[in-house]
Parts: structure tokens; C-alpha cells; sequence
């Protein structure tokens, strides 16, 4: 079948992209879904930062590849073996897919997942096959996605089946931002009751660990960025206190604020300067996360003392350690019942045509999460 589909095929154009135009909205042939893969009308997309880092080459992908990770859709065609989704279902889409029999799923940890990590890197499939043509050559799927499109194909390993109750617009969300955020506060760090959590960087995948902390218990939330109207809104969303990034002493403003630092603190920013004030602002014995996308190239150096005679820790994040098809349908059902009003990250919607402009806004700090709607 022919579809519109956003390509990126050079990474590391100059700003703004709305002139030097590094996304083309392009008609592709799309191949229909073989053994184990199934074809889904897209219906949003979130504009994310990840996708952001292979515009601009902090994350480089194998070009040209068609971009989008975070989504929602409905099943319009199964493919043979396919059993845990049906024609009319509507879907999440998981921006890593689960193989279920690796060592890492094995023993829970799907986040890790060898085979899906491999795919991704590689720009295909769990099956190891590309589905996207252009003018008679292959173009590499995102993340086993691909979700600035029409429709997509992906493995049935990438797809959580949720309930029809909530709006499929709202549910793009639980694709990526809630699952890397509130699953870095609830499985990662497994906050409790009482506890004190930071986040440091405020995008979508921040302020979705704001709401995870509220949903934890967590007694002292503390929201910090660089972009004061960023710290209002974690403060509506339930931050207790709000820290400007950029104030020369602001480790000792926090460190006075929590009577030594907090359990943990969670960097969300993708910067080592984000994360060397996370871990600053760590008390001893806590500790200190990120599931922030740096750049490849940096680095973040410390001293090992502390982390023995302060028995501290250090954890990375990656899809908020969750198990898709276990966690995506609980966060829904806490959004159901009041407990997670992820819908208040949303900024805007738009189209496929305004992708570059889109990409813009979000690099400049003027959206938490748009959404396009194909």
C-alpha cells in the first residue's frame, strides 16, 4: 500500500529546521505484515525528544529511516501467528519490542531486551525485515515503529492491546513519556510512601515522573529546570517545591530545603550537568537515576568514596524498567480512575506537514508533548 510518511535522511542540520528542513513528508510503499507482524492505522504520534536526538545527532540512527516512537493506533491487518491482538483493537505501541524468551525477559527486566535492542539498532523489525520503500530503496524503521505515518507494520511484540474507554489522542502518551517517566519513580526506583524524590529536566518524560512521585506517595517532589514557566506547571501537577537549573547555588538551596538532599533523584534532562547536580542533591544512602539520552560523547566523572562510605547508589533507566504489556494497562487504569492526569502534558496537536516547525518548538522549550495526528 502507498502512505505518507515523515523520512529523515541527514542528521545534523543547522536550526531552525523549519528552513534547513531535515524531515520530508514523502509518499512510501509500505509491504504488507508478515508471520508475527501486524499493520496499524496510526492515530497520534508524540513529538519526543528521542526523536529530536536523531535529528540533530546525539543518538545517530542508520539513515534514512522513518521517524516516530510514541503512539496509539488501531489494528487494521494481522499477520500469521499473530494471537495477542485483533482486527479493531486499539493498541499502544512499544518503542522497544519484546521478544519474551531472552534471559533479560526471562527473568522480567523486558526493558533490556536483547534481541529488540538489536532490531532497533539495526532499523528493523524483531523478525530482522523492513517494510518501508522509497523511489525502489529500503528506509529503516524507528525503534520498531516507525509512527510518523499513515500506518505502520511492526511486530506483534511491539504492541500492548488497551481498553477502548480512553481516547487514543491521550494514549499516544503511555507509549513513551509515562512508561519512561512514572516507571522510573515506581519500578526503577521503587519510591514509597513518604519518600523524597527530585526530577531534574522537565519535558514530558520529566513532569510524567512529577505525576509518578504523586502517585507514589512521595512526601517532598521536587521539580528543577531551566525554564521557569516548566516549574509552574510541575507545581500544579503536585511538585512540592521548584528549583530554577541555572541559580549558581542551587545545590545548596536544595540541600538546605531537604536537611541534606533527597532519597532519590531522578535526571531526566539527557545532560551531565543535569546529572551531576541529580547526584549533588542526593542525601546519603539514596539514590541517584537517569533516564535521560545524552549526547554519545559525554561523560560524567566522580569520585568512588562516596558511593562506599555514603553507600550510594547510581541507576540507569531505560523504558522506565518496565514490562510493557504489564505496566502500560496500569497506568491507563491509575488515568481512568484520577490517579495519573497524564492528558495535562499535552500542549497541541498538528499535522504531518508541520513536522520540521513541530520539532522547533520542542527543541526551543515551547511544547511538553504535540502531538501529530496522521
Amino acid at each position: 500500500m502507498q502512505m505518507r510518511s515523515v523520512i529523515l535522511r541527514e542528521s545534523g542540520l543547522s536550526k531552525p529546521y523549519a528552513l534547513s528542513k531535515p524531515l520530508s513528508v514523502e509518499t512510501v510503499e509500505l509491504s504488507s505484515p508478515g508471520p508475527m507482524e501486524v499493520l496499524v492505522k496510526i492515530k497520534a504520534a508524540g513529538v519526543c525528544h528521542s526523536d529530536l536526538s536523531a535529528i540533530n545527532g546525539d543518538r545517530p540512527r542508520p539513515l534514512p529511516v522513518a521517524l516516530g516512537h510514541e503512539a496509539s493506533g488501531i489494528v487494521s491487518e494481522i499477520g500469521i501467528g499473530v494471537d495477542n491482538v485483533q482486527v479493531g483493537d486499539h493498541v499502544v505501541m512499544s518503542f522497544l519490542p519484546i521478544c519474551g524468551h531472552c534471559s533479560y525477559c526471562a527473568e522480567g527486566r523486558a526493558s533490556l531486551c536483547e534481541p529488540g535492542y538489536k532490531a532497533n539498532a539495526a532499523g528493523t523489525l524483531l523478525s530482522g525485515s523492513k517494510h518501508i520503500r522509497l523511489k525502489g530503496y529500503e528506509v529503516n524503521h524507528h525503534s520498531g515503529v516507525s509512527a510518523f505515518s499513515e500506518y505502520a507494520v511492526v511486530s506483534a511484540n511491539s504492541l500492548v492491546k488497551i481498553t477502548k474507554e480512553i481516547d487514543l489522542a491521550k494514549a499516544a502518551l503511555f507509549g513513551c513519556a509515562v512508561v519512561t517517566g512514572v516507571g522510573a519513580v515506581m519500578n526503577t526506583c521503587a519510591v514509597k510512601p513518604g519518600q523524597s524524590v527530585a526530577v531534574i529536566g522537565l519535558g514530558g518524560v520529566g513532569l510524567a515522573a512529577i505525576l509518578g512521585a504523586v502517585a507514589s506517595g512521595a512526601s517532598e517532589i521536587l521539580a528543577i529546570d531551566l525554564v521557569p514557566a516548566k516549574l509552574e506547571l510541575a507545581r500544579q501537577l503536585g511538585a512540592t517545591q521548584t528549583f530554577l537549573a541555572s541559580e549558581p547555588d542551587v545545590v545548596v538551596q536544595i540541600k538546605a530545603a531537604t536537611n541534606g538532599g533527597v532519597d532519590y533523584a531522578i535526571e531526566m534532562a539527557g545532560s551531565a550537568k543535569a546529572f551531576d547536580l541529580a547526584y549533588n542533591i542526593t542525601r546519603r544512602g539514596g539514590t541517584t537515576a537517569t533516564a535521560g539520552l545524552a549526547n554519545v560523547n559525554s561523560r560524567f566523572e566522580i569520585s568512588p568514596l562516596p558511593l562506599v562510605g555514603e553507600e550510594r547508589t547510581i541507576k540507569g533507566s531505560y523504558m522506565g524498567s518496565c514490562v510493557p504489556s504489564r505496566d502500560i494497562p496500569r497506568y491507563i487504569d491509575l488515568f481512568l480512575r484520577g490517579k495519573l492526569p497524564v492528558d495535562k502534558l499535552l500542549s497541541s496537536t498538528g499535522s504531518l506537514d508541520d513536522i520540521n516547525e513541530a520539532f522547533d518548538r520542542l527543541d526551543k522549550a515551547e511544547v511538553i508533548r504535540h502531538l501529530i495526528l496522521p
